[in-house]
């Protein structure tokens, strides 16, 4: 699948209304231009003239975009002006609903919280993982049709993240499904496609609570002590005393932070190497290029799009005065494509000097706790696919996530040559 093949004429159509429309005008918020892979004059435009621009969203009220690597930054690692407490998304919790998760508060509670769940992906427990990962993809690839189309985000990204989450929770494995669902409702609020009504919304979250307190039951009452997630948080000093929506809070920030970035990843994987052919010849003639291309794939898919921080003073960024109060969104996949830093952004070069540099995985104190988990099962998937397969064929364009949050995929075909 050559890039020029790709284009369509509504991205032809976006990038000549992306430099001729208002700047003020420009709303980066808007799931659609995600979902139609639109958004990316949007934010050359953004970085270029206005890298700190003040913009509105119908969902989201007003708000700042940070657009420029640098500026991501210097917000980012300034945790005590830009705070995460109550949101990480440009989307407010609603206020007779809210599920605190240890991502969306300060020190200490946060630090505190964090650390209970840390040694989940201690380099030990990535070492003990490495050959279940390395087993399970290996299973999944070999029952793969040969010369058939099929659907690779349900095939090989739901079921390999479904797989390893359940390990993680120590969930029922036949019931692991259950985890996709609920991760797709928890970023899906504001998306039609994932559900019909706040009533069912907010249903299916207290569904995945009621299933998560008899796990927790189970583990409170349970002789041996578990190394699963549940268990860490049922024995923790700063969590086993929560309440019940804090502890629907973090199991969706284990359960998200688990999934979407990396089933994500894995899909953006392989149509990012059929969209740039010549950097799957050089994977295939150097294998010894999957730690990079792991870093290159998380950098251009950026599995996370934004992060937002409020304001706790006025502040100056960038020329810009942020208000105490205002919304900040750190547009990471923004970041990510910055030419000053990354050359050739929009581009994979999987022996891309400076991959490592990418800013998907965040920084400072809220740094993913899991980055190093996500990278071992993106190498270890590219690692089994070319001991199996020549090549893996994109068919078609794939659908996309309708959201400003969660960059992903809903379905791509893909075939494996005969």
């Amino acid at each position: 699948m050559s890039q020029a093949a790709a284009e369509t004429p509504s991205t032809v159509d976006h990038q000549e209304r992306a430099w001729s429309m208002p700047l003020e005008d420009i709303n980066v918020a808007d799931g659609a231009l995600f979902q139609d892979d639109a958004i990316w004059p949007y934010f050359e435009r953004l970085r270029k003239e206005a890298p700190v621009h003040k913009g509105h969203s119908d969902e989201f009220g007003d708000y700042w975009s940070v657009t420029r690597y640098e500026d991501i930054m210097a917000v980012d690692t300034n945790h005590h002006v830009f705070s995460s407490e109550g949101a990480i998304t440009l989307a407010d919790p609603l206020e007779d609903f809210r599920a605190p998760m240890f991502i969306a508060m300060d020190p200490p509670k946060h630090d505190k919280q964090r650390i209970t769940v840390q040694p989940i992906v201690a380099p030990k427990n990535l070492q003990n993982w490495e050959g279940l990962i390395r087993e399970r993809t290996g299973l999944i690839l070999d029952q793969l049709p040969r010369n058939e189309t099929f659907d690779w985000v349900d095939k090989v990204s739901i079921e390999l993240t479904t797989m390893m989450l359940a390990t993680l929770f120590d969930f029922p494995f036949e019931e692991r499904r259950r985890l996709t669902r609920w991760s797709d409702v928890a970023t899906g609020r504001d998306n039609p496609e994932i559900y019909k009504s706040e009533e069912q919304w907010r249903g299916e979250l207290m569904e995945c609570l009621e299933a998560f307190t008899g796990l927790w039951n189970d583990r409170v009452n349970s002789d041996t002590p578990g190394n699963d997630l549940i268990s860490m948080l049922a024995s923790g000093e700063s969590t086993k005393n929560m309440d019940p929506m804090e502890y629907l809070g973090n199991i969706i920030l284990l359960i998200v932070g688990g999934n979407d970035t990396t089933r994500n990843s894995m899909t953006g994987s392989v149509y990012a190497l059929n969209k740039f052919a010549g950097e799957y010849d050089k994977l295939i003639a150097d294998p010894s290029l999957i730690p990079n291309l792991s870093s290159e794939i998380i950098r251009w898919q950026t599995p996370l799009a934004h992060m937002r921080r409020t304001a706790l003073e006025d502040i100056e960024l960038n020329g810009q005065m942020i208000k105490k109060g205002d919304k900040v969104a750190m547009w990471y996949v923004s970041g990510n494509r910055d030419t000053a830093v990354f050359e050739n952004a929009d581009d994979v070069i999987i022996d891309r000097p400076n991959a490592r540099r990418q800013m998907s995985f965040g920084y400072g104190i809220h740094r993913c706790v899991g980055n190093r988990l996500g990278e071992l099962q993106i190498k270890i998937l590219w690692e089994e696919l070319l001991k199996r397969f020549p090549k893996i064929e994109v068919m078609e364009e794939p659908t996309r996530t309708r959201s400003p949050f969660v960059k992903g995929y809903t379905y791509m075909p893909v075939r494996i040559p005969a």
